[in-house]
């Protein structure tokens, strides 16, 4: 009901009391009656519809400020989701980026130690041989000194098989050790991820333990407000009922 439909009905209670007062003014006691137990009903309707209105309007503004929460509720969990989702992606970029770097450091790593093998020094005994090898041949005897490189000739060939696994051992001890260090760099990046990723957890619980706050000031605000709009409201219909019941008293004394 609006302003002006309050004004109609106020207008007509008004009416309707300077009726009965005639009526009672003239000794018209049954009208007079009739009257007083109309306007009675009315105030009693007019007042159960004022309540009625008042707890319709209070369950409207809960609802509304429960709306507001899950509409900024869902905001909170839009951008936060985003916020993750941006997080997670530019980690996976890092962690990638950096599988890639190694990848390509590694093959660098693997070509420098290909470039720095050197030939292998042969031992004194095997430089003997070539000696005694390269004197038979200078002194023409060739039976001996081919014999002579069938000795060193194999026992070069040990020497380089020998200076090759060695070499090899190496390589693979100095390319485990650079592969470790790779491996360490990006357990250290992970785990600086999932520290900004804890934190970022943090930070989105942080913001949602103070959203709810708000949602449960506001909520505890209203409800004091309602409460004590509630208080009044019976408070004046108890003074509207205890002036009618002085009137009553009053006449009656009078009468």
């Amino acid at each position: 009901m609006d302003g002006g439909e309050e004004s109609a009905v106020a207008d007509f209670l008004q009416i309707l009391e300077e009726h009965r007062k005639n009526c009672e003014r003239q000794g018209k006691y049954v009208e007079a009656e009739i009257a007083k137990n109309r306007l009675e009903e009315l105030k009693l309707h007019e007042e159960n519809r004022r309540k009625e209105a008042m707890r319709s309007r209070q369950i409207a503004e809960r609802l509304g400020v429960e709306e507001a929460h899950m509409l900024e509720f869902q905001q909170f969990n839009m951008v936060w989701d985003k916020k993750m989702e941006a997080y997670e992606g530019h980690a996976e970029t890092l962690v990638e980026a950096m599988k890639v770097r190694h990848t390509k450091d590694l093959k660098e790593f693997q070509r420098k130690l290909l470039q720095k093998q050197a030939r292998p020094k042969f031992s004194r005994e095997l430089l003997n041989l070539r000696n005694i090898q390269e004197h038979l041949a200078k002194a023409k005897d060739y039976t001996e000194a081919h014999k002579m490189k069938l000795k060193a000739d194999a026992l070069e060939a040990w020497e380089i098989e020998k200076w090759r696994n060695q070499k090899q051992q190496e390589m693979f001890q100095q390319e485990a050790k650079f592969k470790h260090s790779k491996q360490q760099e990006l357990i250290a990046l992970q785990k600086r991820i999932q520290t900004g990723r804890e934190e970022q957890k943090k930070r989105r619980q942080l913001d949602l333990e103070r959203l709810l706050q708000r949602y449960q000031n506001v909520k505890s605000e209203l409800e004091a407000q309602q409460n004590l709009e509630r208080m009044r409201a019976a408070k004046q219909l108890q003074s509207g009922a205890f002036m009618n019941l002085q009137n009553r008293r009053t006449k009656k004394t009078r009468g």
